[in-house]
Formats: C-alpha cells, sequence, structure tokens
C-alpha cells in the first residue's frame, strides 16, 4: 500500500510548529509497519542547503494557475529512511520564512496543483494521499472534480487531518475562482462557499474520504459552537468519517538518555535530572538551588496557549518558593508584560523570547513542572515531551490535554499530572499550588513520576490505527 503525505512542513527538513513534528514522526512509525510512505512538500529555501545539495533532480512540469504557466520542479531526497520529495518553484517557496505573505492564496493553491501533477512524473500512483491542515485542503476536491477522469487519478482515496480548525486558508472567493479557473459551481454554501469568502479547510472537509484530528476529545469538541469555528454544521455532517486519533511523539528524538542537549543525559534518576536544573539554573541567571521547584514552559506566547491567564496569575504564583522559566515568542501585548515581571522578579523568573531547540529540550529537562494552560488544544505535543523528559504538567482539561494527561489522585495514587476544567486564572494558581504541595512530599512525588513513566506516547498505536484507516479506504 502506497502512501503519500502532502503537507507545507516536515522534520527533519523545516519546521514552525507542531505539524512538522507529526508529519516527519509518523511515516517512519509507518514505514516499521509495512506501509509505503512518501513526503511531498515545497522545496523551500529555508532547508538546509547541506539538504538540498543531497535532493536528486527527477523532472519537471508545468502548473496552471488561471492565466499564469508555472514551473515546478521534481527533487528526491531520502531521510531518515523516509522518501521526501520536493516541489520547486524558488517564486513561490524560495523566501525569508513559511508563511505570512500576501500571496499565500497563490503560493499554496499552485502547491495543491503540483502535487497532483507531479503524480504522473513517478513510477507508480499512490493508494492514499494524506493531506494535513489548510494548505493542503484543496487537493481531495481538485481530486474529485478537476482530476476525476484522467488516467490513474480515479482511485486514489484521500485523508484530511485538521491539525488547527481555527487556521481554515480563507480568502476571498474572486481570488480562488481565479487561481482554480472555477465558475460559481464551486462556490455555493454545501461546497467552498465560507460567510461571503471561500475556505480551503472546508474544502477538505466537503471532499476528503475520511477526516481524522489529532485527539478524540477535540473531534468531539469541534462539532460543538464554542469550538468549532463556524464549521461545526459539516463536522457534524460528516461526524460518521471523522476520528480523532492522538498524535505520538518521537521517542528517539526526544529521549533524554541520548539527547546531545543536555548537560547530564538521564531516564529516572531524579538526582540528574536536578543537575540538569542547576544547568539550567547557571544558563538562565536564576538562583541557583536544585531544592526549589522549577515550572518550565515551551510556548507560542499567545491567549490561545492560555497566557492571559498566566499573566494574571503570575504575581500570586511568585508569591510561592517557585522559579519559572519561559521559551517562545507572541503576542506584544504579553511579551510586554513578561518583560516587566522579570525586573520585579529577578533570579526567580526567566523568560528567553524566541525560539531555540537546545534551550527547549534543557527546559523539559531542568523543570520539575511543566506549565500548559491552553484555551483550546488539538493535542499538544509539549505535555508528552514533558512526560518523557520526567517534568510533570499541569494542564488545562482540552483538546489532546484531556487525553494524555489524567490528574493526580492522592486517594487512589493515580495519574501522571495536574488539571483544571474553567479557563480561569485561579484555577490555574489552585491547581499550580497543588502541585507544589504534593513536589515537598517526596514519596508522593516519586508515585507521580513513576505514574508519568509508564506512559508510552511513541508513535505506535497511533500509526495502527492509520493503517487501519488507510486499509478500509484502499479496500
Amino acid at each position: 500500500m502506497k502512501v503519500w503525505f502532502a503537507a507545507s512542513e516536515a522534520m527533519p527538513l523545516v519546521k514552525t510548529g507542531g505539524l512538522a513534528d507529526v508529519v516527519g514522526a509518523l511515516p517512519k512509525a509507518l514505514a516499521r509497519r509495512g506501509v509505503d510512505v512518501a513526503v511531498i512538500l515545497p522545496k523551500y529555501g529555508e532547508i538546509p542547503k547541506e539538504v538540498t545539495d543531497r535532493a536528486v533532480y527527477i523532472g519537471y512540469t508545468y502548473v496552471q494557475l488561471g492565466w499564469r504557466r508555472q514551473y515546478c520542479g521534481l527533487f528526491e531526497l531520502f531521510e531518515d529512511g523516509i522518501r521526501f520529495l520536493l516541489l520547486d518553484n524558488e517564486f513561490y517557496f524560495n523566501r525569508g520564512y513559511l508563511y505570512g505573505y500576501g500571496d499565500e492564496a497563490e503560493r499554496f493553491v499552485f502547491f495543491n496543483f503540483a502535487v497532483l501533477e507531479v503524480l504522473q512524473q513517478l513510477e507508480q500512483m499512490p493508494d492514499i494521499v494524506h493531506c494535513h491542515d489548510w494548505q493542503t485542503g484543496l487537493i481531495p476536491m481538485l481530486l474529485r472534480t478537476r482530476y476525476a477522469n484522467r488516467p490513474g487519478y480515479r482511485d486514489i482515496r484521500t485523508v484530511f487531518t485538521i491539525h488547527n480548525l481555527q487556521y481554515q486558508g480563507v480568502f476571498s472567493r474572486e481570488t480562488l475562482q481565479d487561481l482554480l479557473s472555477a465558475g460559481d459551481e464551486l462556490f455555493t454554501g454545501d461546497k467552498l462557499e465560507f460567510y461571503g469568502a471561500a475556505s480551503c479547510m472546508k474544502a477538505a472537509l466537503r471532499y476528503a474520504d475520511k477526516l481524522t484530528t489529532v485527539s478524540p476529545t477535540y473531534a468531539r469538541e469541534i462539532q460543538t459552537e464554542a469550538f468549532g469555528e463556524k464549521l461545526e454544521g459539516l463536522l457534524r455532517e460528516r461526524a460518521g468519517d471523522l476520528k480523532g486519533i492522538v498524535n505520538g511523539i518521537d521517542t528517539d528524538v526526544y529521549d533524554p538518555m541520548s539527547d546531545p542537549h543536555l548537560p547530564v543525559p538521564y531516564r529516572d534518576s531524579r538526582a540528574k535530572k536536578r543537575q540538569n536544573k542547576v544547568a539550567l539554573q547557571r544558563e538562565l541567571g536564576l538562583d541557583v538551588d536544585e531544592s526549589v521547584p522549577m515550572i518550565g514552559i515551551v510556548s507560542r506566547l499567545v491567549g490561545q496557549k492560555g497566557f492571559d491567564l498566566i499573566v494574571e496569575a503570575l504575581p500570586q504564583m511568585m508569591n510561592e518558593n517557585v522559579q519559572i522559566a519561559i521559551l517562545g515568542v507572541g503576542e506584544p501585548g504579553i511579551e510586554a508584560a513578561l518583560k516587566e515581571a522579570l525586573t520585579r522578579y529577578p533570579g526567580r523568573l526567566a523568560v528567553w523570547f524566541g525560539f531555540n531547540e537546545g534551550l527547549a529540550r534543557r527546559i523539559y529537562a531542568g523543570s520539575d513542572l511543566y506549565l500548559m494552560p491552553s484555551r483550546f488544544e488539538p493535542c499538544g505535543l509539549s505535555q508528552m515531551i514533558a512526560l518523557r523528559y520526567r517534568s510533570v504538567p499541569i494542564v488545562r482539561e482540552t483538546g489532546g490535554l484531556c487525553d494524555t494527561v489524567e490528574s493526580f489522585n492522592e486517594y487512589t495514587g493515580t495519574g501522571n499530572g495536574f488539571s483544571f476544567g474553567p479557563a480561569a486564572a485561579h484555577d490555574l494558581l489552585f491547581t499550580v499550588r497543588r502541585a507544589l504541595s504534593f513536589y515537598r512530599d517526596d514519596d508522593v512525588w516519586a508515585q507521580i513520576l513513576a505514574n508519568g513513566a509508564k506512559c508510552n506516547y511513541g508513535w505506535e498505536t497511533s500509526a495502527r490505527e492509520y493503517e487501519r484507516l488507510y486499509r478500509e479506504l484502499a479496500g
């Protein structure tokens, strides 16, 4: 069975967020199960030159976008045992960053067409094209309409995964009509039309054979008005084709025993973990004291991630005997509030604005608790990485956080973290204080750590579910 992943980013080639982690790790897990997997993505200028220098040129084709006829080169590369196919057009993809340009619609409509055009350059058609997020949302529609009568295309089936429903690829109707050379027939309420505009995400939800999202709880949440982003009606209509499958993490990459970014490798040794904490305290200019509990956060500094709650609760949190280490970049107002807080809590609060993969790993390794109070979270990978590094997560009960973190029950001894329900600063503060109270009890804390160590958040279980879905579709 041949499965193509079509996505806008993938590890280890290029990454801006969790999508790249998923598209990088899931194919490896599927390949171990005998699935023939390839990943196709744009040949960005941001992909390291030493990687693209190893790519082999296969051929080229042309893509018609309205009146535009654009070149598309095809390169092949094998990385970590996975076949990557890179689509080359320097005008669209050789830029300073992956996203955020005024011609975003044109760039990714080109990519959708190009994915389908290059099929003819390869030795065999895939059985399944697995599309990820709005940047590939038009592929299922194009297969069912524009390419339906081309030889070899009719039998291809599609899976579309919603990684975050909030980002939908909404553009003006006129823009997509021009790029697709389409009339009014595609832009009706039961197809692409979306409140007077047009939505690439809606196209996928309407036309893909199967829909998945990244946790069972999120699959239920997005069928409600609170989380459905105005697509809840369509998602309820397609509920029979929608499945929530929890993401995993690459346990080879995220392994504190072999992580090259850590000063001291460890697995379950609390003493060695404390050595990483002391090293992190020195690195970030915090007071050096291994007995002080440290809360770690690696995140976008935005309201969706609950940072407004963190900012509101911060003065009361800092009244506790605790240190906080934050890594991220985001909304100017939240960044300003954190910069002001740095002046009030020297030696106890550290914030590194930006992203640094090595520092992120050291925060996972050095922190005792990991805070993730998201207002919504489709799956979340950070809480699973934290558990892998034996940092106990404190999360809000939403999306994949519900499916991966069980709040500790002091009466039964079960649970691998702490959680709270309402998106309120006082609930966050209460839960942080509860976690700190158990941290001070060595026996109880050892039990919580042992519970977390039993969790397996690798990709094996998820890959088995995806393989079952593919085989069902492929007959």
